[in-house]
């Protein structure tokens, strides 16, 4: 057997030890931690290592896909470091499954910060490098018989290449099956999902104006209104989707306040609801992104929960903490004063779903996600902007980030082929808290012409608008601005997301024929 044989053997053998190692960590966490697991857990560590800039490029580059990105490149880098273990430990006995191991205590380190010191979630990642080291010594051990067989005339070849590869078959056929029960109770966890079925959103108590009719334009290619469950843009820190168990969970507030108070499901769907149509953005939404949706949310103010542990003076911020361990800054006054910031339990008539922040999550209109949107919501830290920092805060973002005014072109699609003459453009514009008076349109260097604006809902939302222009054959460049309800103008100067938003006119480019 050549030296590249060897190595190639091994390296199969490293990868294959690991995945059924790995898997079975996954499988045990469903069980034991279905919000926390080894794999989960250290890419999130990574992410949060990551430089900003990383982060904003790979959120640009694939939008809401960007998790599914990182756990392939995640999956590559750990398989490929598992093949050179095995490479390593049948090179030097030993020096692989240290590396292994050593690999384990990082996930068992990551996994007991993300878990909050519950010692029960340490046991997915310390299984997951038991079996990878063992599987790994003994397939390269029996590979290393294998090999001294091809010398020793006395040995016999093919009870050692038989060993082998029985070895490496238990591995394969080990993570494949562990691969699928992962995939069966990550999927299910039948305990969560029969207490989640068992709730029911309460009525509002103040439900939510009915849309004017005129709200919603019939133009083709124009968004909805309202954005289905499962088309609202996703952007989170969470690499898997915490599943937390309602019949366990509690919302506290803790800090600068009179008493610690909690609050569980049960006590929190009892509250008086409120129901009210908000658009929420993320703040890496370029110009013109799709990083920004409108929904229907009801859920419990959150000035009303405050104000039963009584807010302290000089308190200028609630700190808010997800299960997955992100933390966002809110300025108080936002959640205490008249804008209606819920804890929302309920999206466009249902039940939060686990991707959106079940149990319950915050809502908080004009400010964008990273300072307002936890989801996943565990606690409400009341505290001061000098106290402490958020998990954005610390990473070159603005403390405050009240969403920008602006405006985007839906139809025609930058770079569509259209016809000549008259054309009809869509979109929507924004100013929450503000609301929007005037949507203008301009071809090329021509004169800025006022757009129809649909019928709203609130202030708090976006509003549709449409115009028709004339397009003479040729390229032309279209783009859009708006005016507040206040009569401020957009900002025209172009401004990157970070830090504290994007700004700009959005601008596209057609083809008329």
């Amino acid at each position: 057997m050549s030296q590249r044989v060897l190595d190639g053997w091994a390296f199969l053998s490293g990868v294959l030890a690991v995945a059924f190692g790995v898997l079975a960590g996954e499988l045990l966490a469903g069980w034991l931690s279905p919000s926390v697991s080894p794999v989960s857990a250290v890419g999130s560590m990574v992410i949060d290592g990551l430089p900003p800039g990383v982060k904003d490029l790979a959120i640009s580059l694939f939008g809401t896909a960007d998790k599914v990105v990182f756990l392939l490149v995640m999956a590559v880098v750990i398989g490929v470091a598992a093949g050179l273990a095995g490479v390593f430990e049948a090179h030097r006995k030993n020096a692989g499954w240290l590396l292994v191991a050593g690999f384990g205590l990082l996930g068992a380190a990551a996994v007991f910060a993300r878990a909050q010191g519950n010692t029960v979630a340490l046991a997915p990642p310390v299984v997951a490098a038991l079996l990878s080291v063992a599987l790994l010594r003994i397939a390269i051990a029996r590979l290393r018989d294998w090999r001294t067989a091809q010398a020793d005339p006395t040995v016999s070849l093919e009870t050692g290449r038989r060993r082998f590869f029985q070895v490496l078959g238990a591995s394969a056929a080990g993570a494949l099956l562990t691969g699928l029960a992962t995939g069966v109770v990550r999927g299910s966890v039948a305990s969560y999902q029969a207490a989640r079925d068992k709730l029911k959103l309460p009525a509002p108590a103040e439900p939510a104006a009915p849309i004017p009719a005129a709200a919603q334009l019939e133009v083709p290619g124009l968004r909805p209104l309202v954005i289905p469950n499962d088309q609202f843009y996703r952007i989170d820190t969470a690499l898997a989707v915490p599943v937390i168990n309602p019949d366990d969970w509690q919302l506290k507030i803790t800090g600068m306040v009179d008493r610690e108070v909690s609050i569980t499901m049960a006590e929190l769907l009892a509250q008086p609801m409120i129901e009210r149509y908000v658009t929420i953005a993320c703040v890496s939404n370029e110009v013109g992104g799709d990083l920004i949706g409108n929904a229907r949310w009801l859920g419990w103010p959150v000035r009303e929960f405050l104000a039963r542990a009584g807010v302290q003076p000089g308190a200028d911020m609630v700190l808010s903490r997800s299960q997955d361990g992100f933390t966002a800054s809110t300025p108080i006054e936002a959640l205490t004063d008249d804008r209606d910031s819920i804890i929302a339990v309920g999206m466009n008539g249902q039940l939060l779903p686990l991707e959106h922040g079940f149990p319950a999550r915050l809502i908080v209109p004009g400010l964008y996600g990273y300072v307002s949107a936890t989801k996943w919501l565990t606690e409400l830290k009341v505290t001061t902007f000098q106290a402490d920092l958020a998990y954005w805060s610390t990473r070159g973002w603005s403390e405050r980030g009240p969403i920008k005014q602006s405006s985007r072109i839906d139809t025609p699609r930058s770079g569509a082929a259209v016809s000549s003459g008259k054309l009809v453009l869509a979109g929507s514009a924004w100013a929450q808290t503000t609301g929007i008076s005037e949507v203008q349109v301009q071809v090329d260097d021509g004169q800025w012409q006022s757009a129809t604006l649909a019928a709203g809902i609130s202030k708090d939302t976006w509003v549709q608008w449409s115009a028709a222009v004339e397009v003479a054959p040729g390229q032309h460049r279209v783009q859009v601005r708006s005016v507040d309800a206040a009569g401020q103008p957009q900002r025209a100067e172009y401004a990157a997301p970070a830090p504290d938003g994007s700004s700009g006119y959005h601008a596209i480019r057609i083809n008329a024929q």
